[in-house]
């Protein structure tokens, strides 16, 4: 890539008054120190073109961001995706220049025009990082606390790789050692995600994870003092975390130590048993000549008077904006000659591994090309019709432990509830640092089983970063109600189209005596206004088993399945009086009744509630009407089918419709029609058993054959937009 043209008007020298960079150790030149300012200038131009923005931690941060993309991190700008790289993670997205600007220096593919258009429509540099989007940005980072949490996933998915892969070459032999960076703000500590996932990394001992945490005292609201005043180091510290401390204040002047920098890092990376954290002191928007340590610095435009002080001070021209000096440019850029040459030193070891480890090589392929082993689908359990049933949440987890030995990237676990989630495989060991091991649960470093602990949040965050590693398929599971404890991790899921699964169990009041707290009500519907997410009900084993295959096939988004604490009939699909299972895999299907093209009325039902729907079925059909019952337990997979196909399942000329779900009726209006009803439940629940909870609360076979004769006599009156007024839905 050829450098910039030469910038004019840079002829001033830096301000006699600012402490230079101690960097003689880091061996940085009058270039690199050049290129630091720089850095600090573009930062400040590009926020004050646009109008908004956070200029004042990349500022800060200039010389760290600067360390860790030319000397630090193993990363080649020509390949982002190169599996020996090591992952950088900017926790605090808000400043996401920080990284843009990185990335342009070293030659990722970002050009001067695209920080000129910084948060801008269609720009290659949107308001904060977003996966897929920027080449060279590993994740999409915003919501503060996320980046650390997933931070944590990736070194977790780093070393279960490792033990896939090359388990027994001595620590930081194997190809595919690697560090994961992340930086850290005030605003990141203090959200409860991050501190959820570092309780988690000290008990792993994570010790290819390196954190920095920017100390620099200042949020939206000015002075954290206001609302933060813990000793970050000690919680880390007493976490289990290696903790340094490097204060760029402590001669009581600014000094920016590059050098006590870069020997932090080297020790940490030298910390095999512990993830580390970096505490840096320092003064967000240095050295804005009256904005610097305020507020103001962080989360606006300095103006165009700060702007120009700062570029005074820096021996810039105020009168140019987005100067890059030719020699800068060039310079940094020898960052891809480095890049080559770590991938050069990289190969032979690389291929060595390849040629005496052929069976694991093409395990690396496969899992490379997210692609599943042929005949994968042969180990899927079939169940046996039974009108006793099983929790859909048992047949999940027969199927996890059927799919171990022919799925070895399948791996995960749950919130503290694996005998209630059924998310272990059995036999499979635990992932866990031997000397953590318990009585219950045995495993080693490379183990299968993952334990989260009573940390929803940040299992959520923990399973993107494990999927953004690419090569393992992850799945955590904790009850249905607690999906609102990880919520923001799945919204981000679901924008980064990361295939996690989600084993949501205790799906409705059908959990019954734990009571309303426990008891799922509008979560259903919540989940589903996330664009992207699969929510998924399966009506009996059978459909959780094609359930499962479903989630595992698509590579593009989450899948949280959603399964019952009670037993569920297994279906007897073998007489064709009820359709194969086989159905799910479009969404919804005809279950029963689907020999006359428009029925009487059609009844929708998903999970636990098809069994009430097909008993209602029963009884309307003795009447000598014609009913179909259609099993719906993905509304997302059914609306991708062809419209053909959503028209033979559920005829537009059928307007009797009826749905029925033990949650609330939000979102069904728009399936059952204006002469349809809905069955639900508007309410909270009850402690008590969950057969008496669903005749307390009307959803019963007779509840539904009622609303179905309604729905057909409302079929018969003339069209009413939006349905019968005080209806759910």
């Amino acid at each position: 890539m050829a450098p910039q043209q030469p910038s004019s008007g840079i002829t001033a020298s830096r301000d006699p008054g600012l402490a230079r960079p101690v960097a003689d150790e880091a061996g940085w030149s009058e270039v690199d120190l050049r290129a630091v300012d720089t850095v600090r200038v573009l930062a400040a131009d590009a926020v004050q073109k646009t109008g908004n923005g956070h200029p004042g931690t990349a500022m800060s941060l200039a010389p760290l961001a600067y360390l860790l993309f030319q000397q630090v991190m193993r990363h080649d700008p020509t390949d982002d995706q190169w599996l020996g790289r090591d992952r950088f993670v900017l926790s605090c997205g808000h400043t996401s220049l920080t990284l843009y600007i990185q990335l342009y220096l070293a030659g990722y593919g970002l050009e001067m025009k695209d920080l000129e258009a910084l948060r801008t429509w269609g720009s290659a540099t949107p308001g904060h990082p977003e996966y897929r989007h920027t080449r060279g940005v590993e994740i999409t980072t915003g919501p503060l606390g996320q980046g650390m949490g997933s931070a944590v996933g990736m070194a977790m998915a780093g070393r279960r790789e490792r033990g896939l892969l090359d388990p027994d070459a001595a620590p930081g032999t194997s190809p595919f050692d690697h560090h994961v960076y992340v930086l850290a703000s005030d605003g990141d500590m203090m959200e409860g995600v991050a501190s959820e996932a570092a309780s988690l990394a000290g008990h792993q001992q994570l010790g290819n994870l390196v954190a920095f945490y920017d100390s620099n005292h200042i949020s939206i609201e000015d002075d954290t003092d206001i609302s933060f005043s813990e000793d970050v180091p000690a919680r880390y510290a007493a976490y289990g975390w290696h903790v340094q401390t490097v204060d760029w204040m402590r001669t009581g002047d600014y000094v920016e130590d590059v050098d006590a920098l870069l020997a932090a890092v080297e020790a940490a990376k030298r910390e095999r048993s512990r993830p580390s954290l970096i505490m840096l002191r320092t003064i967000i928007g240095w050295p804005a000549p009256t904005k610097r340590n305020t507020g103001k610095a962080h989360g606006s435009a300095l103006g165009d008077e700060e702007v120009a002080g700062t570029k005074r001070l820096l021996g810039f021209d105020p009168e140019v904006s987005f100067a890059v000096e030719d020699e800068v440019l060039a310079h940094t850029r020898e960052v891809k000659e480095r890049g080559r040459a770590a991938r050069e030193r990289w190969t032979p070891r690389y291929e060595d591994w390849r040629k005496a480890n052929p069976e694991r090589a093409r395990l690396l392929d496969r899992l490379t090309e997210q692609k599943l082993p042929d005949g994968w689908t042969d180990a899927l359990p079939v169940f046996a019709a039974d009108p006793k049933g099983m929790a859909t949440r048992k047949a999940s987890g027969e199927v996890l432990t059927a799919l171990a030995p022919v799925l070895p990237e399948l791996w995960g676990g749950s919130a503290d509830l694996a005998g209630s989630n059924n998310t272990t495989m059995e036999g499979e060991p635990s992932f866990i640092p031997e000397n953590r091991q318990t009585e219950e649960f045995s495993g080693n470093p490379y183990g299968r089983t993952l334990h989260f602990g009573i940390r929803e949040h940040a299992m959520g965050a923990v399973l993107n970063g494990i999927a953004l590693q690419s090569l393992t398929r992850p799945y955590g599971g904790t009850f249905l109600t607690f999906s609102d404890y990880m919520r923001p991790a799945v919204r981000l899921a679901a924008l980064m189209n990361l295939p996690v699964t989600y084993v949501w169990t205790h799906d409705s009041i059908g959990l019954g005596e734990d009571g309303p707290t426990h008891q799922p009500v509008e979560h259903l519907a919540a989940l589903r206004a996330i664009p992207g997410l699969d929510v998924v009900r399966p009506a009996d084993a059978n459909e959780t088993t094609v359930c499962w295959r479903m989630a595992l096939e698509h590579t593009d988004r989450p899948t949280g399945l959603v399964l019952t604490r009670q037993n569920l009939p297994v279906l007897d699909r073998e007489d064709g009086t009820l359709a194969s299972a086989e159905g799910a895999a479009r969404g919804a299907y005809v279950l029963a009744g689907g020999s006359e093209p428009e029925p009487d009325v059609i009844l929708v039902a998903t999970g636990s509630e098809v069994h009430i729907a097909l008993g209602a079925r029963a009884a309307l059909t003795g009447e000598g009407l014609a009913v179909r019952v259609v099993s719906m337990p993905c509304r997302e997979w059914f609306a991708e089918q062809p419209l053909s196909y959503q028209d033979e399942v559920l005829p537009p000329a059928v307007r009797a419709r009826v749905s029925v779900e033990a949650a609330v009726g939000q979102g069904w209006r728009e399936v059952v029609g204006d002469a349809g009803r809905i069955v639900s439940l508007e309410h909270y629940g009850a402690s008590a058993d969950y057969e008496r909870l669903y005749k307390e609360f009307g959803i019963t076979a007779e509840a539904v054959a009622a609303a179905a004769r309604d729905s057909i006599r409302d079929a018969t009156e003339p069209t009413r937009p939006g349905g019968r007024r005080g209806e759910a839905g």
